[in-house]
């Protein structure tokens, strides 16, 4: 195998080739970053090739590149995630690729191909989608605990790879903590094309809140980690205060039919939508909202939550993920409760409407998608294009 060295990209293009888990067709946040990154790549000159785990075997080429997807099983009360398990198939398959950078989206059964790439000299880099403590303490590990698992999870994965990526200075810390020196910051972006305040549709407003009500929106996987249950707490201590309020969930996953039935229960006005296939439809919800929730407490990046914002609709975020970060002043940040979260609602709506879009926007349109492929390509030692600056008109389209 011929693999490059870091250093050597900028003579020619490069082959990177990228390995997911956990990205099952309804998923969301990682699947854009994927797509968008992928196409950016493609872009840019260089060869993305994805592989993921599927029903069947496929390889087809598309607009983020070849994507190669392997059988792998569903994974157990994770609402459709599958995982590449076959380390020996995935083994033949990266010899096949000779990958000359290998990108990994999974730090738990996917770390062992740090080694393959060590073995092969190839430059691999493992990117922190989320913190491991964060994860661990929602499924209940206390805070102790899950900060010694996650430091020796962490330490064996700066270990094995060339680089760790993050996405903000929240997931960055918990590698300072644990003293890497190969962690580099590449934040995500968001398509500021496809959402926009003029996406905002009276008709899709109407069919979820009467004139009268506040709508909230919580575009989240119905998972244990995303802690969606809060967006239910923090409607009904809005409507015990006195206001008129109704939550729109779009999202799939596990949970999804104990909060429906707590929502049959209780009475509160929710609406389910599932999975919403249709980037138009959900642009409209997101953009016709007062307020957008993103209660996950150990959120790296927050794709939808920032989608929301391009949209014009401020974010309340929780407190304890590294949404503060990205919404900046733009949003409000909550402590993991529905009190605080209903608080930090009033608060925001207390602004003059136009005011909070308008900065929503503007926040949104610090993160365009060509400075986050600059950023992921910077970190694989890769030619990176050479852009002219741009500036986005306020609250305009690039």
């Amino acid at each position: 195998m011929s693999a490059s060295r870091p250093g050597d990209s900028g003579r020619r293009p490069l082959r990177i080739v990228r390995l997911a888990n956990f990205v099952a067709p309804s998923s969301g946040g990682l699947r854009t970053a994927l797509r968008e990154l992928g196409k950016g790549i493609k872009a840019a000159g260089h060869e993305p090739v994805l592989v993921i785990p599927g029903e069947r075997m496929s390889d087809r080429e598309t607009e983020q590149g070849r994507v190669i997807t392997l059988p792998g099983p569903l994974l157990p009360g994770t609402g459709g995630y599958r995982v590449l398990t076959d380390q020996r198939r995935v083994a033949r398959l990266l010899e096949e690729l000779a990958p000359d950078r290998l990108e990994v989206s999974d730090r738990t059964t996917l770390r062992w191909t740090g080694k393959w790439a060590r073995r092969a000299r190839v430059p691999a880099v493992m990117v922190s989608h989320e913190t491991a403590d964060g994860v661990l303490r929602t499924w209940g590990l206390p805070e102790k605990a899950a900060r010694r698992a996650a430091d020796a999870l962490n330490v064996r994965t700066a270990h094995t790879y060339s680089r760790v990526v993050c996405t903000t200075e929240f997931a960055e810390r918990e590698f300072v903590r644990i003293g890497a020196r190969n962690v580099v910051r590449a934040p995500l972006g968001v398509d500021l094309v496809q959402r926009h305040p003029a996406l905002r549709d009276p008709g899709v407003r109407a069919r979820h809140a009467r004139e009268d009500e506040t709508l909230l929106v919580m575009c989240s996987r119905l998972s244990v980690e995303k802690r969606p249950g809060t967006a239910l707490d923090a409607l009904e201590a809005l409507r015990r205060r006195g206001r008129r309020a109704a939550l729109v969930v779009a999202g799939d996953g596990p949970l999804r039919a104990r909060l429906e039935q707590r929502v049959r229960v209780s009475g509160l006005p929710v609406t389910f939508l599932g999975h919403v296939p249709d980037p138009g439809l959900l642009g409209a919800l997101q953009a016709s909202a007062d307020l957008a929730l993103a209660p996950g407490p150990a959120e790296t990046f927050g794709l939808a939550a920032l989608e929301a914002m391009a949209c014009g609709t401020p974010v309340v975020a929780s407190a304890s993920s590294a949404l503060p970060e990205v919404i900046g002043s733009a949003g409000a940040a909550a402590a993991d409760h529905g009190e605080a979260f209903a608080d930090a609602v009033d608060l925001l709506l207390q602004r003059r409407e136009a005011d909070r879009r308008e900065a929503a926007r503007a926040r949104a349109e610090c993160f365009g998608w060509n400075a986050a492929v600059d950023a992921f390509l910077a970190a694989h030692d890769a030619a990176v294009p050479v852009r002219p600056a741009l500036p986005y008109a306020p609250g305009g389209v690039a």
